[in-house]
């Protein structure tokens, strides 16, 4: 009978503590025990896979022969669902859990699934600096080959599992886009099967219209089959400065000028309260400082966002050597800082030695698990948003997130929008100085519900001119959506390619409504 007992008794507790706490609490505050159980390991052994997959696929010069054949298989899809009538719209076949996005689009139960399994870098051109990449491919891959024979993409996105595809598509930045812009300005050609199953390669001097209408376009106007990137020559170490700066206008004031001075490779900021933040610069260099090393991708190292905390604790300017490889994926391990609200000791030492090798669960996975309970709390009392403001607004921005939600730290990284006539520009006819201000926690506002609290800030970013990225929640109605990006060209190409029939508008793939 006693380990009835033992067990009755802990079956009491577990009772009074979720009848004293509240079953969401519980549900929300102890899911590390199932995170770190399950989808760890699962986590790794997907890693595994795809990064085997990817080398004996680049090695046997596979690649290319297999995407000519997937790309037919596209092809022929698209005419099947044209035979069959087109009674619904076509999406990719890609399951919702797993993008990166916070949600899941409902339309991916309604639409006609395309399958498109194409994830493999294609061709490394050395001599014209591009890279060849089928949509799937994501950065951790695209790291692991260019860093090892010495190239690298001018911008690459932060986190391991973001995809080509979704960056064209989407967007993405770095803390080098304040040279290069976003990603979508690196990208040199697109490759798209329309909705009439042809197969078209745009440029800036080929079907040039297509070319500045794709990025932000969700896969609207086709499919995308590969594209071509610019790469450049990369250094092993990254030289990097941290600059600790206290007062809400001395860290507008120094992030701008660190931002507009283009000896800095990289230039990022990270506030940790509306009055403290601490700003790095950095370089490439193929030399380093022995002394002054640190690889702070091994397992056991802090979480970057902690580490440079420390110097902002201590009011310590300081320079490290980072690894290239592992300073791109300086906040993978901990997804920024969104890791200590699913394992809160997850930065504690001896996890970190036991463990830390394991980290980050993917995060399809935790969006597959997560369950509509966690899902809905989440919704309601955690924010994940990335504005994009003119650098000449970031004091009043700043302000304005501290109001309106409270959040920090808040990520600050600096890009340059060029003219141009697609969804997002400038509002002139000249390059334009942004920042990407991104907001990731728990709220700690009083008042914050989670739709009115959005479309204060979404106003605010529409009244500046900036604009907001689409992976998040979007609460602004189909009026407000096209008035913060130009819908000109878009729906003119739309027209045009016969993608009304075939493909959902933008705004009905990200709306709040059409996703869950």
């Amino acid at each position: 009978m006693d380990p009835l007992l033992y067990i009755g008794g802990l079956a009491v507790m577990l009772l009074v503590w979720i009848k004293v706490k509240g079953l969401d609490y519980v549900i929300i505050h102890q899911r590390w025990i199932f995170v770190c159980l399950f989808l760890l390991p699962l986590s790794v052994i997907f890693d595994m896979y795809y990064y085997l997959r990817a080398w004996l696929i680049f090695k046997m010069c596979s690649a290319p022969k297999l995407h000519d054949q997937r790309v037919r298989d596209i092809q022929r899809q698209v005419r099947e669902w044209k035979k069959e009538g087109g009674k619904t719209h076509m999406c990719t076949g890609r399951p919702g859990w797993l993008t990166v996005s916070l949600r899941v689009g409902k339309y991916k139960k309604t639409h006609k699934n395309i399958m498109i399994n194409m994830m493999d870098i294609l061709e490394v051109d050395t001599e014209r600096q591009v890279v060849r990449v089928e949509p799937l491919v994501n950065m951790g891959q695209v790291t692991h080959l260019l860093n090892s024979i010495g190239w690298t993409l001018p911008v690459l996105p932060e986190l391991d599992d973001l995809t080509v595809g979704g960056l064209v598509m989407g967007t993405g930045i770095e803390s080098s886009s304040h040279i290069y812009g976003l990603f979508q300005h690196i990208c040199v050609a697109f490759e798209l099967v329309l909705a009439d199953s042809s197969l078209v390669r745009c440029t800036e001097d080929e079907n040039s219209d297509l070319f500045h209408a794709v990025p932000w376009s969700c896969g609207t106007l086709g499919f995308l089959v590969a594209a071509e990137i610019k790469i450049v020559p990369a250094k092993y170490w990254v030289k990097l400065r941290y600059e600790p700066v206290r007062g809400l206008e001395n860290i507008c004031k120094r992030f701008t000028e660190a931002s507009q001075n283009k000896d800095n490779t990289f230039v990022e900021g990270l506030q940790y309260t509306l009055d403290s933040a601490v700003v790095m610069t950095g370089t490439m260099t193929d030399h380093a400082e022995p002394e002054k090393i640190n690889r702070i991708g091994l397992h056991y190292k802090p979480w970057f966002f902690k580490h440079v905390e420390g110097y902002l604790k201590k009011d310590l300017t300081a320079v490290e050597y980072i690894p290239l490889r592992q300073y791109y994926h300086r906040h993978t391990r901990s997804i920024f800082w969104e890791l200590q609200d699913i394992i809160p000791f997850g930065n504690n030492p001896v996890f970190r030695w036991l463990f830390g090798w394991m980290v980050p669960p993917k995060i399809s996975l935790l969006k597959l698990t997560q369950g509509e309970t966690i899902r809905r709390l989440y919704e309601q009392n955690h924010v994940v948003q990335d504005m994009l403001v003119p650098m000449k607004h970031l004091q009043a921005a700043i302000t304005r997130f501290h109001q309106d939600i409270n959040v920090y730290p808040l990520w600050l990284c600096p890009f340059l929008l060029p003219p141009g006539r697609g969804m997002v520009h400038p509002k002139g006819q000249e390059e334009e100085l942004y920042v990407d201000i991104g907001a990731y926690g728990e709220p700690k506002v009083k008042h914050f519900q989670a739709q009115a609290s959005t479309r204060q800030l979404e106003q605010f970013v529409r009244e500046v001119h900036g604009f907001q990225m689409l992976y998040a929640d979007v609460y602004m109605d189909r009026q407000e959506f096209w008035e913060m990006f130009d819908g000109q060209l878009y729906h003119k190409l739309r027209e045009e390619l016969g993608c009304k029939g075939a493909f959902p508008e933008v705004y009905d793939k990200i709306c709040k409504s059409a996703r869950h």
